[in-house]
């Protein structure tokens, strides 16, 4: 994180180990910290504790990309030499800050989340006058998983944070096929609630509206 303003240029920089279990379970352990203090325990601490908030089971449901939170608006269709995206405009039906208020990206093969670009659907904070999000996801073995996440923050006493998060060395330890995943939701297997459900509900809102 580079911050740059009033009352000085503050910079820090964290590598965390992250073990994820599905469905809503995450283990952080903190590698290395290096720079300011400040950024480190009143923005990166703060930041892992949104991270766990975020995986509540309330959360999850009301901050998942479904036209139960979101109006959806079909705003392009690009060619890129990854593989043709659908862009989605994105608009939150609550004030959340785990919602976003933008565009999206979806593969059109996968139909899974390329890129996110936009603004918090809820300012995070009082200080902060305004917020660019960009997000950016990659395929790992079967998973579109984030790659990078960049924030840009504009202080409303004249400063501006810069927040670059890499995501990298990624191992799957251990998953569920997804065509299994799809079989035993159709049995009706609750424990697995959330797994395979991006690709039907992306499959169900543009197919009719696709291009032709």
């Amino acid at each position: 994180m580079e911050y740059r303003g009033f009352p000085g240029d503050k910079d820090a920089e964290m590598v965390v180990k992250v073990s994820f279990r599905a469905p809503n379970s995450k283990e952080f352990t903190v590698i290395s910290q290096t720079g300011s203090k400040f950024v480190i325990d009143r923005v990166f601490k703060k930041l892992l504790e949104g991270e766990q908030e975020a995986l509540k089971t309330e959360n999850l449901h009301d901050t998942a990309l479904t036209r139960q939170n979101y109006d959806f608006e079909m705003a392009g269709y690009n060619y890129t030499p990854d593989g043709s995206q659908y862009v989605l405009r994105l608009l939150p039906k609550t004030k959340n800050k785990f919602l976003y208020r933008g565009k999206i990206w979806i593969d059109a093969k996968d139909f899974a989340v390329v890129r996110i670009e936009g603004e918090p659907g809820k300012n995070p904070s009082m200080w902060i006058k305004k917020t660019g999000i960009a997000h950016r996801y990659m395929k790992v073995d079967d998973f579109w998983l984030p790659a990078e996440n960049h924030t840009e923050s504009f202080i409303r006493l004249g400063g501006k944070a810069t927040l670059s998060i890499e995501y990298q060395d990624y191992k799957i330890i251990k998953a569920l096929p997804l065509s299994a995943a799809r079989k035993a939701r159709r049995r009706g297997d609750t424990g697995l609630d959330g797994v395979g459900d991006s690709s039907a509900i992306w499959m169900a809102h543009i197919t009719p509206h696709g291009p032709q």
